[in-house]
């Protein structure tokens, strides 16, 4: 059962829509690797060279809205990243996370949260602890069982697959 993330924070604003995450004109493939060699690159040329196996992208209110892409999901998971705190997601987001196995948290507004600063998030008991010159400890919404034994299993899919 999926417990604990750790990871280092990338830190993005308010309203970063689908668009953003994986723009449009690399949506002619579905194909993993590609999608995250152009995750974020229209907002963070850089990203996908400074994101490490587990970093947490930290973001404001809105995350993920837009166009109702899966392919923004299988980016961000396909880059290497652990989870996405933000203030509040899309609602088509929030669904598509969950179907594809990629965690998401609500993060309170008070927050204070800098790029690179390790963050430790406790996914049954709800809390975020952020280590670095500026330490703190949040409490973020659990996750319920049943939709970690979803992203357990990589997803929707892969969840109802083990059913059989």
């Amino acid at each position: 059962m999926l417990d604990k993330i750790e990871g280092k924070a990338h830190i993005f604003a308010d309203n970063i829509d689908t668009d953003v995450i994986i723009p449009a004109r690399y949506l002619n493939t579905s194909n993993p690797r590609e999608l995250a060699a152009h995750c974020m690159e229209d907002i963070d040329s850089k990203f996908v060279e400074r994101v490490q196996e587990g970093d947490i992208i930290v973001a404001g209110e809105n995350f993920g809205c837009g166009s109702s892409r899966e392919h923004a999901v299988i980016a961000i998971k396909s880059a290497g990243i652990s989870c996405v705190l933000a203030k509040s997601f899309a609602r088509i987001f929030f669904r598509n996370a969950f179907n594809l196995g990629l965690p998401i948290f609500e993060l309170p507004s008070a927050a204070r949260i800098e790029v690179g600063q390790r963050l430790e998030i406790d996914v049954v008991e709800g809390k975020l602890k952020v280590q670095g010159e500026q330490p703190g400890h949040y409490d973020i919404i659990p996750i319920p069982p049943f939709m970690r034994q979803l992203l357990q299993a990589g997803g929707l899919m892969s969840y109802l697959r083990q059913l059989k």
